[in-house]
């Protein structure tokens, strides 16, 4: 997202490394990575710390936001959630698949592909175009993101709401009052679901193991 801030620290970058290390051994032709993980729990400073290394290689890298491709106008998100009731609608049914799905297709075929970005500053969805004739990999972010069937390495960091509430409040992206404790709480449920796809994992103390 525009004007997202990034907290990269060590533990980010030692994390992507060990990754990195095995993702270079067994790399495919337009590789596609997937990150999962709570709010606050480093999704897209893992992808962006993972994104420099592979430059660092000669290889492009793009990251893709899952955040980016919401339904719901972020203006008009928490109303609609409210007035659907929070554990309904929260999960994987807000997030336009078919457009994610659409923007995946077009990277393996190497086109140029129009997705959205939402500018955190304005709360306003631009529009932008990628040329991925020349991108070598894509690294998905999200709460979902390994629910993507076209991955190919699939990254879940283990880290809960209730560990990650220091990061969230310094990204300062929404407030920490009730309506945030029930979205967070429904969001926890629906990302847990997701680990046993998992191919690596990320502890609560961001050590990496990997699925044997």
């Amino acid at each position: 997202m525009l004007g997202d801030v990034l907290l990269i620290t060590e533990k980010h970058e030692k994390a992507a490394k060990a990754i990195f290390d095995k993702i270079i051994a067994e790399k495919k032709e337009k590789f596609i990575i997937a990150i999962s993980g709570e709010s606050g729990s480093g999704k897209t400073e893992l992808a962006h710390v993972l994104a420099k290394l592979f430059k660092e290689k000669g290889i492009r890298a793009k990251p893709l936001h899952i955040d980016n491709y919401y339904k719901i106008h972020p203006l008009e998100r928490t109303e609609w959630r409210i007035k659907n009731i929070i554990e309904n609608v929260v999960g994987f049914g807000e997030y336009d698949w078919e457009e994610i799905n659409k923007n995946i297709e077009d990277f393996g075929k190497g086109k140029k592909s129009t997705m959205p970005c939402i500018d955190i500053v304005t709360d306003q969805v631009d529009m932008l175009t990628s040329d991925f004739g020349n991108v070598d990999m894509l690294i998905i972010d999200g709460l979902y993101a390994i629910e993507t069937d076209a991955a190919n390495l699939r990254i879940f960091i283990e880290l809960t709401y209730h560990e990650t509430k220091k990061a969230q409040q310094k990204r300062g992206k929404e407030p920490q009052n009730e309506y945030r404790m029930r979205v967070l709480e429904q969001e926890h449920k629906v990302v847990k679901s997701l680990k046993s796809k998992a191919d690596i994992f990320i502890d609560k103390n961001y050590q990496v193991r990997f699925k044997r």
